[in-house]
């Protein structure tokens, strides 16, 4: 008799396949740093967003799939490291500030702070259902720069192509580089339910922006994450002036009750912060934090 072919370790290959998309997000970060040498800035963008597009699939495809790991948080932070923070950065200085060492220095600055940024979201809200983010999210910044060449091709720009880009645009990296770090909050993409209006009007704004950036890319895609980058801004001032902001600095606050305890969450639904029990572990046995639970994600 012929021996049985072994089957196929499903499991491995769905555990791979998050960490595929991740490395779908490095290659088109490599190509957008690649491609702004060469001057083809248009495409350059182009993969920028695509990283986008596949930071964003990683995380979903591991919390549906139930394979979040410390590994994936990990390697996703260094990828969009690359993708958000250097390729945008390299996109710049090759379209724009390429005249003089200021523009090299202000570009550190942009790489520095998105790298600072992705490290304090490992540690404040990395494996975590968000809600909010702490800070101005790395994509949102990158692809803000990304598609600012597209933007300046169009009629649009001839609108205000009097105004002293050269100089505003180290200025407008050097904002980004702040929100990145900064204690301003932006909204996730929003989980729409019927019971609660707010993200009905929020999940709205989402679908109208990808209408607008799927109708003409090159006219409406740096206005809407200006948009974005706006709002986070706007309403946090806001927020500030009912004082309902976060009192305490939250990298500083190690007490979870605390957090809980704060108007605007942070990090991660009530909910999930209850332990569940795995089948065919007892409920006194602890988790190697190497293997965390199913509900962890990335960002």
């Amino acid at each position: 008799m012929r021996p049985a072919l072994p089957r196929p370790d499903m499991r491995r290959a769905v555990v791979l396949l998050p960490n595929g998309f991740t490395l779908g997000n490095l290659l088109f970060g490599v190509f957008a740093i690649a491609s702004a040498s060469r001057g083809d800035f248009h495409w350059a963008g182009w993969c920028v967003v695509l990283g986008g597009v596949m930071d964003t699939l990683d995380g979903r495809v591991a919390r549906m799939t139930r394979t979040s790991s410390r590994f994936g948080v990990e390697l996703d932070s260094l990828v969009d490291a690359v993708t958000f923070g250097v390729a945008p950065a390299f996109i710049m200085y090759f379209a724009v500030l390429n005249h003089d060492n200021l523009g090299v220095f202000v570009c550190f600055i942009y790489v520095a702070c998105a790298v600072m940024r992705l490290a304090r979201f490992n540690i404040e809200q990395g494996g975590r259902a968000k809600t909010q983010f702490h800070g101005l999210p790395s994509p949102a910044a990158g692809m803000t720069l990304a598609t600012y060449w597209w933007f300046s091709q169009t009629s649009l720009f001839n609108m205000v192509s009097g105004w002293p880009w050269h100089t505003a645009l180290p200025v407008v990296m050097l904002v980004l580089s702040f929100l990145m770090i900064s204690h301003v909050l932006y909204p996730a993409p929003p989980n729409i339910s019927l019971r609660k209006p707010g993200t009905i009007l929020l999940g709205a704004a989402f679908v109208a922006a990808i209408v607008l950036v799927a109708f003409d890319h090159r006219r409406y895609a740096f206005p809407v994450m200006v948009a974005y980058v706006a709002y986070g801004l706007l309403k946090t001032f806001v927020l500030g002036l009912v004082d309902r902001l976060p009192s305490a600095d939250p990298l500083l606050d190690e007490d979870d009750d605390d957090a809980m305890a704060r108007s605007i969450e942070l990090g991660e639904h009530p909910h999930r912060r209850r332990r569940r029990r795995r089948r065919g572990v007892p409920l006194g046995e602890q988790v190697h934090p190497f293997n965390p639970g199913p509900d962890e994600g990335r960002e």
